[in-house]
């Protein structure tokens, strides 16, 4: 009895020990994260000698020791034998198993990150970024990602509950951070690899830079508006050229993308009409086109193709503070969306001087954002929030290289519609209209799974859209009808073109528009059975679209593709039916 009431002493004191030193680690990680996300005052880092680099660096050793004492406490034969007590042991198991895990991320991968992101952020002598540093950091960054995905993995194999509840959170809140963490440094070390070639590290790149407009929406986001030509040479960006979208009506691009893409756009002539060449929702085939078709236009090959939309420039104009057009209006992390998407339209009711004024917009935020790369006060924050609109698909990428576009093209920056044979939901709109009413449309998509046939399993899908214009007040520009309607329609009526990409093998058995049965068109596309509405979509209304499928038998949740609009869309997975193939 004395040997049980004494190692249970020992548990709990040594248990509340490792509790404070845990929270210490938490403590210097969030000091870690805020030392890259905030902007110091540079009178405050004079003052104290330390750059952020250095405070960096500080915040991981500290959050390394308090881990590894946390591990320490909960290790010997007192926690040994807590955690293999049959029925009530899985607290003590959690508590040992996230405290090791710990240990381990700050210990062996923690370290190489800070050092890797101290020496990039650092200022190299000059006002370019350092390739070679850069090149020299993969090696570091794969063993970090290496003891990330370690740490991550005997996180996931301890108890997900227990008779603890606070213990089953703590362990749940370190695999989420855990997971973002691993796919952060695997990211990072993919960027190490790539960057130091696609900036110029071998020879100059050019690179077409396309920037969508969301107010009409296309498959990859907006229509395709202002450009911009990017060179890079060692580390040194420069923006030589900038253009409105009609300079390139005229261009026809000498491009052949397959019969399957021509069945589906052909009939848009997605590629020879500017406006229409993104209305596929995989980002290459946009891209793909747009180098061409600026071939075609200046006699210039391009070594890839960028794209980002306002919310890409409000993110990073956050970073790198705001620009000033030379008509004196600001442009700011606050105001840009609001001020490409809706405003424009109100200040110029001359299409001529609105392209004019949008133009100047995107010259002035990226040259303000060259500028910010180039300062290293700046550039910490600026990395991070270009890393952030990459990872998750708001700007996207494609490379004229194939060993560079197929590492691109396996991550949400290649904006690529996936092929496989994984259940798939898919919702993309494409204005019809002509209209600029796509900033001022709501989106949600619901998606379940009811029996089990011996077809498969049968998924049901329902879309709600709806068209929440103004009636009035908006200009003529925003709210005409180009696709001329041989019915009749009010100010702020919409129409879109709505598609539907199901699971590589599904069918669909049957389709309702508000409950009625309705007529659509089919396609394929990498695999996936597509299934377009043409939808009318009148000022203040919902539509709903509801379709019955039947697809390969599965256990698991779709990948749900996110058309990225000015409101984003809603989604509501229900539970999966499990449904395991014969």
């Amino acid at each position: 009895m004395g040997l049980l009431l004494t190692g249970l002493g020992w548990i709990v004191v040594t248990g509340l020990l490792a509790s404070n030193e845990l929270a210490a680690a938490r403590t210097d990680l969030k000091a870690l994260r805020s030392s890259a996300t905030v902007l110091p005052e540079p009178s405050s880092v004079a003052t104290r000698g330390v750059s952020s680099g250095e405070r960096a660096q500080q915040a991981a050793r500290s959050a390394a020791g308090h881990a590894e004492r946390a591990h320490w406490l909960t290790t010997g034969p007192a926690w040994y034998v807590a955690a293999h007590l049959p029925g009530i042991g899985g607290p003590f198991e959690t508590v040992c198993g996230t405290a090791e895990a710990l240990d381990r991320l700050t210990g062996e991968a923690l370290p190489d990150v800070v050092r890797t992101a101290s020496r990039l952020t650092a200022d190299a002598g000059g006002s370019h970024i350092n390739l070679s540093e850069l090149r020299r950091s993969a090696p570091e960054l794969e063993r970090a990602g290496r003891a990330a995905a370690k740490a991550r993995a005997e996180v996931a194999r301890l108890p997900r509950r227990t008779w603890l509840p606070s213990v089953d959170r703590v362990r749940s809140q370190l695999l989420e951070g855990l997971d973002r963490m691993a796919h952060a440094v695997e990211n990072a070390a993919v960027g190490a690899r790539l960057l130091p070639a696609m900036l110029g590290e071998d020879g100059a790149r050019r690179y077409l830079l396309v920037f969508q407009n969301p107010a009409e929406a296309r498959g990859t986001g907006g229509m395709p508006g202002a450009y911009s030509v990017l060179t890079t040479h060692k580390g040194v960006l420069a923006l030589p050229a900038f253009g409105r979208d009609t300079d390139m009506a005229t261009a026809r691009p000498k491009i052949n993308l397959g019969a399957e893409f021509q069945a589906m756009y052909a009939p848009n002539d997605s590629v020879n009409t500017w406006p229409n060449t993104n209305m596929s929702p995989h980002f290459p085939y946009a891209a793909r086109i747009w180098s061409a078709a600026w071939l075609d236009k200046s006699g210039e090959r391009v070594d890839g193709v960028l794209s980002l939309d306002p919310a890409v420039l409000a993110r990073l104009l956050a970073a790198s503070g705001p620009a000033r057009t030379t008509d004196g209006t600001l442009v700011t992390a606050q105001n840009v969306v609001d001020l490409t998407e809706r405003t424009n339209y109100v200040m110029y009711r001359d299409p001529a001087r609105r392209k004019g004024f949008l133009l100047d917009v995107a010259r002035a935020a990226a040259g303000r954002l060259l500028t910010a790369v180039r300062d290293p006060y700046r550039r910490p924050a600026m990395l991070l929030g270009l890393y952030e609109v990459l990872r998750n698909g708001q700007m996207t990428a494609w490379s004229a290289h194939a060993t560079e576009q197929r590492e691109l093209a396996a991550r949400p920056v290649g904006g690529s519609l996936p092929e496989g044979p994984g259940p798939y939901a898919g919702l993309v709109v494409n204005n019809a209209a002509g209209t600029k009413l796509d900033y001022y449309l709501d989106r949600t998509l619901e998606w379940s799974s009811s029996r089990c046939t011996a077809a498969g399993r049968e998924v049901t899908v329902k879309a709600v859209i709806t068209n929440r214009a103004p009636d009035t007040g908006l200009p003529t520009y925003v709210t005409d009808r180009l696709d001329m309607p041989d019915h009749e329609t009010h100010q702020g009526d919409n129409r879109l073109l709505v598609s539907y990409f199901a699971t590589a093998g599904a069918e669909l058995v049957g389709a309702t528009l508000d409950g009625k049965r309705t007529v659509m068109s089919s396609g394929l596309e990498r695999g996936h059975p597509v299934y377009t509405f043409d939808v009318e979509m009148p000022v203040g209304k919902s539509r709903t679209l509801t379709l019955y499928l039947r697809e390969p038998p599965s256990g698991q949740a779709p990948t749900v593709l996110r058309q990225r609009l000015a409101r984003p869309l809603r989604v509501t997975v229900l539970a999966p039916r499990n449904c395991p193939a014969k």
